[in-house]
């Protein structure tokens, strides 16, 4: 299937394929739904035969040929849910009329698939149009939400009458018809533009609705003159009238097959006279007499859920029948979703790339795209508001008073440790001592801060600084100790304190470049030593769509100092109070951030599931996995790092077998000709690392699918 975003260059083609699908009679002209879009964020899809395609052949792409389905929804960020479709009210799986049931299952699956993968939705709101409104009644929209595990949550109740083929007409309802006309009440229709009529209506619909039901109309006056201003044709206001006092009224929304009836109000003389049995009667019988559906809607009471029992009673008896309205409610696993069909033959050969950052990226849309506009719109783009939010929002996130944004991961090490170097006097080449399997920048900060690295090995199980190694590599010299969270692991920071027991001048510095939201003992990364640097190149669990980095600390006068160090050594424009440097976190960067932020911890929960899955399938002798903490929140995986004695072989069968890998990382730092002064050293466990260590796709976007499609494809690796 290929998705393609509605956007209203494709109008004239949705509203093309609705008139001629199996149930889009009760669909309202794609105009009424776009009025909407500034309360509803849009995220109508078209659904077309193929394959995916690139955003310019998509383009290409919007016409009739090939169009399956639409499916109109909306989009709720803060609740993380799709709905189909506010603007709307009701809404589903627009389908052709030569659709199969093996077509529906599919077109859903790739609707709900599209939603968890693109806006890592928790869930889609569905209200299927009812099967009377349906060219061919069919089950199988019902069919494919029950095979995707949907739950009903509503059921709404409306009367709707059959032009064709009505019900009996009860004898009251045209006695009191007849009561009407003896009483001089008559019918008329809001004349366009008449807005001081329509003000009127409105006072006795707000009164009839706060006094027997206290609830408002779901549209103020104000918007409903909008919709009639853009929609002449079709809504429309019917009165009943007495003496030109409006005693009765309905507002009607009309669209090719059904007119729907809304808004339906009497005040006590339109109740005692029959006002609201005239005005029907002559809706029915002569108004709408050539459309094949009159709707009455369902109560706009408590949401619906509320039975007026004698509104009720009265539009039955104009000869209609009950319809409900169901509401289902999908929540998106990704299992649940993969078992609604088999997966195709063809999806066995598709690549798996390690990670899509424009798939990743665009899960955040739309909201990343209205964030950036903004900033755009401001003209700040350098230690504005975006910034210091993003800056007090990380703080709280980590669990410490300041969080300085900086350039980028490596600065921010090498901020601390030059602050460091400043406030408590350390020399040049002082000692830190810092893990031997690491990535180069970390080494890298601790040079440019004019220090001394002093290698420690790490733990084959957690690839992590061995704490038991640290006592027998302190010196007189030693001022700081640099623990790595490497791959989302958190250190055990309880052992490394514990290591420096007898050293309190020591300063702990994190590396938490790739852990953001790890946990240990009840604390987030970040916040477990004197200081810590972050990175969020785009990549990482928390990324933004450049270079990013920042400084958490609890320890004010460290904060000031890097604040400063950060902008040229500056306090106060112009004013140079130390050597600094240019690195600062943009604008742009920030707003980023900000978006991404609340979803880090599903995030994360998310790589767990899939870690879990890995674990319980990957089984081959030549593969050591990595192994999972008892706190499972210690371990945020951004990189699933297993190690092979035939790295290179098992890498080249997985790229055959369309699967990506990297390696984190081919040359330990102490080998690496940056820095050649530490060639001669040997750490064995680090280079066997660098040696063994490969990584395999993990990212939010993966589906169980793809992973078990690598675990089995792993379990099948052999050297002969």
């Amino acid at each position: 299937m290929t998705i393609i975003p509605y956007s209203i260059n494709h109008r004239d083609v949705w509203n093309q394929f609705v008139r001629q699908s199996r149930n889009g009679t009760f669909l309202i002209d794609r105009r009424f739904m776009d009025y909407h879009s500034d309360r509803f964020v849009d995220c109508s899809l078209l659904v077309y035969e193929g394959v995916a395609l690139s955003p310019e052949e998509k383009e290409q792409l919007v016409t009739m040929d090939g169009l399956k389905a639409v499916f109109p929804a909306n989009w709720v960020e803060a609740e993380r849910k799709v709905y189909s479709h506010q603007g709307l009210t009701y809404g589903g799986l627009v389908v052709s009329e030569d659709i199969t049931q093996h077509e529906v299952l599919a077109l859903m699956q790739a609707v709900l698939q599209y939603y968890d993968r693109m806006f890592m939705a928790r869930s889609v709101f569905i209200k299927p149009i009812p099967v009377m409104y349906c060219t061919q009644p069919n089950g199988e929209e019902l069919y494919a939400l029950f095979r995707a595990g949907a739950r009903l949550v509503q059921r709404q109740v409306s009367t709707v009458i059959n032009t064709a083929n009505p019900l009996k007409m009860r004898k009251l309802r045209m006695r009191q018809a007849k009561k009407a006309v003896e009483n001089d009440v008559y019918v008329d229709r809001m004349v366009e533009g008449d807005w001081d009529v329509l003000r009127s209506f409105w006072d006795v619909l707000e009164g009839v609705l706060e006094k027997h039901h206290q609830t408002t109309p779901v549209h103020s006056f104000e918007e409903m003159r909008l919709l009639m201003e853009r929609f002449p044709r079709e809504i429309k206001l019917w009165l009943a009238r007495r003496e030109d006092r409006i005693i009765a009224g309905v507002v009607v929304f009309v669209t090719r097959k059904v007119a729907h009836i809304q808004y339906i109000a009497a005040n006590q003389e339109g109740r005692e006279l029959g006002g609201l049995d005239l005005l029907f009667r002559h809706l029915i019988s002569e108004r709408y007499k050539s459309l094949p559906y009159v709707d009455f809607g369902v109560s706009c009471e408590d949401g619906g859920n509320y039975l007026n029992e004698g509104l009720i009673f009265q539009k039955e008896g104009f000869g209609g029948r009950a319809v409900c309205y169901d509401a289902y409610e999908v929540r998106l696993e990704k299992s649940k979703l993969a078992s609604m069909l088999p997966v195709p033959d063809e999806e066995e050969d598709r690549h798996i790339p390690y990670l899509s950052l424009k798939d990743l990226t665009e899960t955040f849309q739309p909201a990343l795209a209205n964030a950036l506009e903004d900033v755009v719109k401001s003209g700040r783009f350098l230690l504005g508001e975006q910034t210091r939010l993003f800056e007090q929002r990380f703080a709280g996130f980590c669990g410490t008073r300041h969080c300085i944004g900086v350039a980028n991961g490596l600065e921010a090490l090498t901020l601390i440790l030059r602050a460091y170097r400043q406030l408590r006097g350390w020399e040049e080449g002082d000692e830190v001592i810092v893990p031997s399997h690491t990535y180069i920048a970390t080494i890298l900060a601790i040079k440019e801060a004019g220090l001394t690295p002093v290698f420690c090995e790490p733990l084959p199980q957690t690839y992590l600084m061995d704490a038991s190694l640290i006592p027998g590599l302190l010196t007189e010299r030693t001022r700081a100790v640099l623990p790595v969270h490497l791959y989302g692991r958190a250190c055990d920071m309880q052992s490394i304190r514990q290591a420096l027991a007898s050293r309190p001048d020591i300063v702990i510095v994190e590396d938490a470049a790739q852990a953001h939201g790890a946990r240990y003992q009840e604390q987030r990364v970040g916040a477990l030593g004197h200081a810590a640097g972050f990175s969020f190149y785009p990549g990482k669990n928390l990324g933004c769509l450049g270079d990013g980095g920042c400084v958490t600390t609890s320890d004010d006068a460290l904060a000031d100092v890097v604040r400063a160090m950060a902008n040229y050594g500056s306090r106060q424009k112009y004013v140079h109070e130390m050597h600094g440097m240019n690195s600062r976190l943009d604008e742009l960067q920030a707003a980023v951030l900000n978006v991404k932020l609340p979803r880090l911890d599903a995030d994360n929960a998310r790589r767990r599931q899939l870690a879990r899955l890995y674990m319980d399938r990957i089984d081959n002798p030549l593969v050591t996995l990595p192994t999972m903490p008892k706190n499972e929140e210690q371990h945020v995986f951004h990189i699933f790092a297993v190690r092979c004695a035939h790295r290179e072989e098992l890498q080249e069968y997985l790229r055959q077998k369309g699967i990506d890998t990297l390696i984190h990382y081919p040359v330990a730092p102490h080998r690496q000709g940056a820095l050649a002064e530490y060639n001669h050293l040997r750490f064995p466990i680090a280079e066997r690392m660098a040696n063994e260590v490969l990584s395999l796709p993990l990212s939010p976007i993966l589906t169980e699918v793809q992973a078990l499609r690598i675990a089995e494809a792993i379990n099948e690796f052999n050297v002969e």
